[in-house]
């Protein structure tokens, strides 16, 4: 037991591949695949608390994932489940969870899912800087062709820098900027309708809009030190990543429980 304890700390800590593993205990692929199937991992122990939870989702293919929670401050996962999609249930499933089992959520950071400030209600709610910047670069590329969607873009970017009535104010002075442009309409010939022109500038304002009542939450409560982003899971799903494509070819009981194992924060004891 205890060297099959040994073979899966490096397997899945030490990023030892099964072919390593053969060639440095000298025995086969065959058997080595079948120490690690054998191995149970122990339950993982996560002491109930208060704190600011970071929640996000990754996925590993189209429909095999993880909704994870994150205890930033302690960097220590709480909570995750394998789910096929990530829905609003699922969230709501790791928020009722958690309190089921004695922990004390004061904030959420998360990314801007519709729906998901319903799941977060009665706490604050902090909404991802770096989703909405994305989400900015989603309308407006890299490289806005437009001067409106240069302006808008780079405001987007100050998020971090920049204090919750001076953006509001800029984004006020810049929406009136461009008022007449942004209701700027274009005849279909072969319709006679007449959409907006800038569909992708109007879009971009109305998420920054949208979210603007979640982009400075940790400034209003300085005291529960909250993340602007949710990079702590980010960070952590890239490594998780980088993990299974070193052991790419794993089935797929094999791979969870590596996943899992690797969520719990820690390698088993000996």
């Amino acid at each position: 037991m205890k060297f099959r304890s040994i073979l899966w700390r490096e397997f899945v800590f030490d990023r030892c591949t099964v072919k390593l593993l053969s060639s440095k205990y000298k025995r086969s692929v065959h058997w080595i695949r079948k120490e690690l199937r054998a191995y149970e991992s122990p339950p993982p122990v996560i002491a109930p608390r208060v704190m600011v939870a970071v929640m996000d989702a990754t996925f590993f293919g189209r429909t095999s994932g993880y909704l994870v929670v994150r205890d930033p401050h302690r960097k220590e996962n709480v909570y995750w489940v394998e789910i096929e999609n990530e829905t609003i249930l699922e969230y709501q499933c790791a928020r009722d969870t958690l309190e089921s089992l004695g922990f004390a959520l004061q904030a959420v950071v998360a990314d801007g899912k519709p729906g998901i400030k319903g799941v977060c209600e009665g706490l604050p709610f902090q909404m991802c800087h770096f989703h909405q910047q994305q989400i900015m670069t989603k309308y407006l590329t890299k490289r806005p062709r437009l001067i409106a969607g240069r302006e808008l873009r780079q405001l987007a970017f100050m998020l971090g820098d920049i204090c919750e009535d001076c953006f509001i104010r800029k984004l006020g002075q810049w929406h009136e900027k461009w008022r007449e442009f942004l209701n700027e309409r274009t005849v279909n010939p072969e319709t006679n309708r007449r959409p907006f022109t800038h569909k992708r500038l109007r879009s971009a304002y109305r998420s920054l809009k949208t979210n603007l009542p979640y982009l400075f939450t940790y400034k209003r409560y300085p005291e529960l030190d909250i993340p602007t982003t949710t990079n702590s899971l980010d960070g952590y799903f890239s490594h998780l990543k980088e993990l299974v494509t070193l052991h790419r070819g794993l089935k797929r009981d094999l791979k969870r429980r590596l996943i899992e194992t690797k969520l719990q924060n820690r390698p088993p004891r000996m």
